[in-house]
């Protein structure tokens, strides 16, 4: 009753429609392929030969670049092909207009850099042109007629660009009935000499002119969907290539959709949309587009991993095809049986609906270097503050100031540690962002302050919709300064979202993300404090009453169409918002920033979430793939929200969601303003017992966490990744998406099924052991395990070979832990060996820059960098070990002491107690 009498009659039926029980996703308000003019029509078009063909007399080539033009055989329209190759093995290919009728939109400020190197002209003939890829073995080859570029290693086809022959580039031209309306005025209009001749003329003009305009397909100059109507003055400029990848099953990526990990054939549906939107309650297993959009393709197969970065933020589709599919494991079988000869592949074809084709090709050959390879086009993953890494408490919404602080004492009553307590939209005052309902929350410093007092902190949502209302300071200084989107009358564009009437920002403009950015200054965002983050929601963007919930295509950034920027429009509100939170420490402050929409590069600005799923037990099973997915495309830091946001979960679901959730990257509970209040504390003592232990798990673990967080901001690579990442030769890893690994030495099969007795999992490795973190019972790698559960169950592994450290004295926080003791878990391989790491900075700022860190292995790994701890070793524990006779320590000043040890020989761990060291001392323990 309060948040309905704020909203206008829009927003009113949109709660509506939640309360009543209508849950799922309404399909008719998102387009297929059918309903999308420029998929439709590129869809159309089959596999043939190409009508592009190479000009070779036009190749110019420099050290680093060749240049040739393509021409279109059946209109005459002349292509520029650009080849560049890159530093770390990529190969950038880009295409174009020769000469535009204006320019057309090429993608700004996703790149970091793109360092081009040599490129050496191997052979030349009239069929085409092969040059040098660096390595010895490895050219692209260019042929003339049709063009084709193949990527080879040695006599290999790597990757083929354009052998079927859909390369489509649909040229900027003028509209053909104004054109010809033109000339009959013209005609109509001449001198008196040549009236007859003229007459004729024109009515054959006009009439070749109307038989002209029948020609042109739906949707090329102007286009409908439900009551909405875009003008498209540009008229058709959807751009598309394929991409052959001969022996490769196995797809994986092109993130955000609600599906597995292995991406599935498109022959028989839609193809996969890349298309930000607000989906309401998505659905499981399609490939319709959900709230982010990171255009990147892995390929894998044992002998070679490679990625395809196609960089183009226009509304895109992907189809994918394969020459294996639906053949079942027999057939597989029979054709090996009957020496079938025919090889795997896979075909990938990429549609946008403007900008230009400009791919990043990256060849590997193995995982981590195509994570190395993409991590260097667009970044690695911001280092999170180590509190980041922590419990998230949240939920739609917590009422006032009393209700933050009764939550908050709730989790010391209970014993449960937290970090952040966050807010959703009805903190604000009448929603709008950036200030505090003057009655819910009054004094919202001295709330802060309470947690502060207590070193725990707050998340606040800020939207990029403005309300439009004069009163309000920061409408006032957007409209002033000519900030807001335009509509394609050259207005300011407006929409329907929650506080009713609003205006949105224009983020692609950078004096707007300066502007934004200086709003979160002390003395700019009232109530703001040190310890206040930010959720960034919405930021697709959502507009209510827009075409698919979004902007219109139509409206206008400066000189480009929302068409061409659209999946660019979140990661540009992050990116402001992280840089406010830089500035308004100075620079020394590492952000925190949670982003609903995001794209390629979204990665350097913060963390992600997948949005609004439901309590479902499909829901928890679903938020395995789709953080993998986002893992692969360099996004690390993503979770799911706990317990579902929609619905409300029963209390095993409730369970299995906090004992998977704790073993993901973000790691937050959330749930709709519709739902009954879900703190852990509320469903009994034995699931509270429950939820506080899996919780505290996960405080024992970040040590290990913010480990796997750094060198993922170092090198790119994932923290929560697939088993075949690891395992990259071993077929049975590749498709598994109901377990995963962090890092390289923790593997977790979350129990994902209701009523389970048990799991199944997969323990790769085929010379490896694992060791259960729980009962360190030792099993052998290469096998299929059978799990028995129970509700306080979580299958987790260490890896055999490892040693992961861990805090075992949890607090009410992280920051209280800070000075704790660790507790090292060796685990032996079957050589008896073990190797790991132990990083340790500050937490939260940017001094680990200058190198004030520790950062230990057997050996220092950073022997220059400077860093002091006041946390030392309580306990070393070595599983798979012997019983010793005697254990010594010594340190750097030769001194060598005793050491009291435990040794369970029924499950052959050795337990050494209070080895007396400095976490960042030089050490060495011995065992006689």
């Amino acid at each position: 009753e309060i948040i309905a009498e704020k909203m206008s009659p829009v927003l009113v039926f949109w709660l509506a429609l939640c309360l009543s029980g209508t849950w799922a996703v309404d399909r008719g308000n998102f387009k297929t392929c059918d309903q999308s003019a420029f998929c439709k029509r590129q869809r159309a078009l089959k596999p043939g030969e190409s009508p592009y063909r190479a000009l070779l007399e036009t190749l110019e080539l420099t050290n680093t670049r060749l240049t040739l033009q393509l021409i279109n055989d059946n209109n005459k329209v002349r292509l520029l092909l650009e080849l560049y190759r890159l530093q770390g093995n990529i190969t950038r290919v880009k295409i174009n207009e020769l000469k535009p009728l204006k320019p057309r939109y090429e993608v700004p400020d996703v790149l970091i850099r793109e360092p081009p190197t040599d490129l050496s002209l191997l052979s030349q003939d009239e069929n085409g042109v092969v040059l040098s890829l660096g390595a010895e073995s490895q050219r692209v080859i260019v042929s003339a007629r049709p063009f084709r570029l193949d990527i080879m290693e040695g006599s290999d086809v790597v990757m083929s660009l354009n052998s079927r022959g859909l390369l489509t580039f649909e040229h900027l031209r003028m509209r053909k009935d104004t054109y010809y309306t033109l000339k009959c005025t013209f005609f109509f209009s001449s001198s008196v000499v040549f009236q007859m001749f003229l007459l004729l003329f024109s009515l054959f003009a006009c009439q070749t002119a109307k038989e002209e305009e029948e020609k042109v397909e739906d949707g090329m100059w102007e286009e409908t969907f439900k009551s909405h109507s875009d003008s498209k003055p540009n008229g058709p400029s959807a751009v598309s290539l394929d991409f052959s990848l001969p022996g490769v099953e196995h797809v994986y990526g092109i993130p955000e959709h609600a599906d597995n990990l292995r991406l599935k054939t498109t022959d028989n549906g839609d193809p996969y949309r890349l298309y930000n939107l607000d989906v309401f309650q998505y659905e499981l297993y399609n490939p319709m587009a959900l709230y982010g959009a990171v255009p990147v393709m892995l390929a894998h197969n044992t002998q070679r991993t490679t990625g395809i970065f196609w960089l183009n933020a226009a509304e895109t589709w992907v189809d994918i095809s394969s020459n294996t599919a639906g053949k079942t494991v027999f057939g597989k079988m029979l054709d090996y049986v009957q020496g079938s000869s025919e090889t795997p592949q896979t075909d990938v074809r990429w549609i946008s609906e403007s900008g230009i084709i400009d791919v990043f090709i990256m060849l590997g050959p193995t995982p981590k270097d195509v994570f190395s390879q993409y991590a260097s086009l667009t970044g690695t993953q911001s280092f999170p503050p180590l509190s980041s890494l922590g419990y998230h408490q949240c939920r739609w919404n917590y009422n006032d100031q009393e209700d933050v602080q009764a939550v908050d004492a709730g989790f010391d009553e209970h014993d449960i540690p937290y970090d952040f307590i966050w807010l959703d939209i009805e903190h604000t005052d009448g929603k709008r962002y950036f200030t505090w309902d003057p009655h819910k929350f009054a004094t919202p410093k001295e709330m802060l302050q309470g947690l502060m007092d207590k070193r725990r902190k707050m998340v606040a949502i800020v939207d990029p919709h403005i309300k439009v209302d004069s009163n309000y300071k920061i409408h006032n200084e957007i409209r002033s300064r000519g900030f807001y989107v335009k509509n394609k009358d050259g207005g300011d564009y407006e929409g329907w979202c929650w506080p009713g009437s609003a205006g949105y920002p224009d983020f692609t403009r950078e004096d707007m993300r300066a502007w934004w950015a200086s709003m979160f200054a002390y003395d700019q965002y009232e109530g703001s404090m040190e310890n206040l983050y930010t959720w960034n929601d919405m930021n697709e963007p959502s507009v209510f009453n827009g075409p698919e919930v979004t902007m219109h295509k139509d409206a206008m950034h400066g000189a480009w169409e929302h068409r061409d920027v659209h999946n660019l429009y979140g990661l540009y509100v992050q990116m402001a918002t992280a840089d406010g939170q830089l500035q308004r420490s100075g620079g020394t402050e590492r952000p925190f920033v949670l982003t609903r929409a995001f794209f390629a590069g979204s990665q350097r600005y913060g963390a992600v979430w997948t949005g609004d799923n439901a309590a479902e037990w499909d829901h928890l099973k679903i938020s395995i793939p789709m953080c993998l997915s986002l893992g692969l495309v360099g996004i690390s830091f993503c979770g799911a929200d706990v317990g579902g946001f929609f619905k409300s979960p029963s209390a095993e679901l409730l369970v299995r969601w906090y004992q998977t959730g704790a073993y993901q990257p973000f790691f937050r509970a959330h749930a709709h303003l519709d739902t009954p209040r879900r703190e852990p504390w509320l469903f009994g003592p034995e699931n509270t017992a429950l939820i506080r232990e899996v919780v505290r798990q996960r405080y024992t673990l970040l040590p290990y966490w913010y480990q796997q967080f750094y060198q993922a901001h170092r090198t790119g690579q994932p923290v929560m990744r697939p088993l075949w990442v690891e395992y990259p030769q071993d077929p049975a890893t590749f498709a598994v998406d109901d377990e995963f690994l962090i890092g390289r030495d923790l593997l977790v099969h979350p129990v994902t099924e209701e009523g389970a007795r048990g799991v199944t999992a997969y323990l790769p490795g085929k010379d490896g052991v694992w060791f259960d973190v729980h009962t360190f019972q030792k099993h052998n790698g290469a096998q299929n395990l059978y799990i028995p559960v129970t509700m306080s169950s979580i299958p987790v592994f260490q890896r055999g070979g490892s040693i992961i450290p861990r805090k075992l004295r949890v607090r009410r926080s992280s920051s209280c832990m800070e000075d704790d003791p660790y507790t090292l878990y060796v685990a032996l391989n079957l050589q008896r060996t073990a190797e790991g790491e132990l990083y340790i900075d500050d937490g939260h700022t940017f001094n680990y820059e200058k190198k004030e860190f520790i950062h230990r292995r057997l050996s220092n790994l950073a022997p220059d960098a400077q860093f002091t701890t006041r946390s030392w070793i309580e306990r070393i524990i070595i599983l798979g070990a012997s019983k010793p006779s005697k254990v010594t320590v010594k340190t750097t000043d030769g001194q060598e002491n005793p050491v009291e040890f435990d040794f369970d020989a029924s499950m052959s761990v050795l337990t050494l107690r209070k080895p007396g060291v400095n976490a960042g001392a030089d050490w060495t323990v011995t065992l006689q």
